[in-house]
């Protein structure tokens, strides 16, 4: 047995998200190996946020008394300064001034509609689903203190109904079946929900010791690869048009062995855990957010019409260019400017 886990420190999942952060990277801008594989890291991404906001403000007395200021302090602190630098630099880039445009990617209703033209940095629909999750959280949270979880995904299966009903309307609001699925809450709804089980778990542990066994870990792992082998194999990932067992697999059964291989990370002593928490991870990890937010940008803007024409035959060396200059400028927007001024906004908020 090791010492206790200090709560709210679990570097191992701070090391998933560099990991995650990475595999994003490499499936937009993938080495030159003859065959492409494209592998939905979001889930991953998902079941973390789950846990996270569950196991950080469940017991958490304010949030308890319906006093919301520290939780939307804090979320906003997280989330909007380096989502306010980064769409700023995408907009002026992509030369796109129309008002509607600069509207929608501000205030992060970007995700909520089919059209892609609409988001200035592609894969910030994700931001979105994040917000509304976290509007969506501290009811989810009364709903499980007050009933229990099972009332909690009800409600969840519900706002999935309402959305499907949405969907087959004709304007681009929530338009689609395939939409719902691939970007909206509603349609991840099961992947944040595994990961509040996950944090009810942990947070219904004594004390939180890390055990030499690594049958959850292996376990995990074991789930995810088996669930991310049926899409390979189906050739799922690489079809634009997703069909529904796709989003089954994905969406629904994937989640699960990942809530597991996280509860592995966090209770136990595992060669995963070990390399997801050493420094450099950690250090990534930490820039993750601004590496996911950025990484379009200096792919489409920079990379791509400065940069890989340098490179000529050596295609494979320019990705790994891009990727070490991308994380190094990541990193720096964390130490100088994310951070700074997440403590500065808590502190001053408060």
């Amino acid at each position: 047995m090791h010492p206790p886990t200090t709560k709210q420190n679990f570097p191992a999942l701070t090391g998933i998200r560099a990991a995650g952060a990475m595999a994003v990277f490499f499936v937009h801008l993938p080495f030159d190996t003859g065959r492409k594989i494209v592998i939905d890291v979001m889930p991953f991404f998902f079941v973390l946020s789950g846990f996270l906001i569950v196991y950080l403000y469940y017991n958490d007395e304010a949030v308890k008394q319906a006093n919301f200021k520290k939780y939307i302090v804090n979320r906003f602190a997280r989330i909007y300064p380096v989502y306010f630098l980064l769409i700023t630099v995408a907009i002026i880039c992509n030369h796109n001034f129309n008002l509607w445009y600069i509207i929608k990617n501000y205030t992060l209703i970007n995700g909520l509609f089919a059209n892609n033209t609409a988001r200035a940095i592609q894969p910030s629909w994700s931001i979105t689903t994040e917000e509304c999750f976290y509007l969506a959280a501290p009811f989810l949270m009364y709903l499980i203190r007050r009933f229990n979880a099972f009332t909690a995904f009800l409600f969840g299966v519900l706002l999935l109904s309402i959305a499907l009903v949405i969907s087959t309307f004709s304007f681009s609001f929530y338009h689609g079946y395939r939409f719902i699925f691939a970007i909206s809450f509603p349609g991840h709804f099961f992947e944040f929900f595994c990961g509040m089980m996950l944090a009810l778990t942990v947070l219904k542990k004594k004390n939180n010791i890390v055990y030499t066994a690594t049958n959850y870990t292996a376990l995990g792992i074991t789930g995810i690869i088996l669930s991310i082998g049926i899409l390979v194999i189906t050739n799922n990932m690489n079809d634009a048009e997703r069909p529904v067992s796709f989003f089954l697999v994905n969406n629904l059964l994937l989640p699960i062995p990942i809530a597991v291989f996280y509860y592995g990370l966090i209770t136990e002593k595992s060669l995963a855990a070990t390399v997801l928490s050493i420094p450099l991870m950690q250090w990534l990890g930490k820039a993750s957010y601004a590496f996911y937010l950025l990484h379009s940008i200096i792919i489409d803007f920079v990379g791509k019409p400065f940069i890989e024409i340098l490179f000529k035959n050596h295609y494979n060396f320019y990705v790994l260019t891009i990727f070490a200059a991308t994380e190094l400028i990541a990193v720096a927007i964390y130490y100088w400017y994310e951070h700074p001024l997440n403590s500065w906004i808590r502190k001053r908020f408060r």
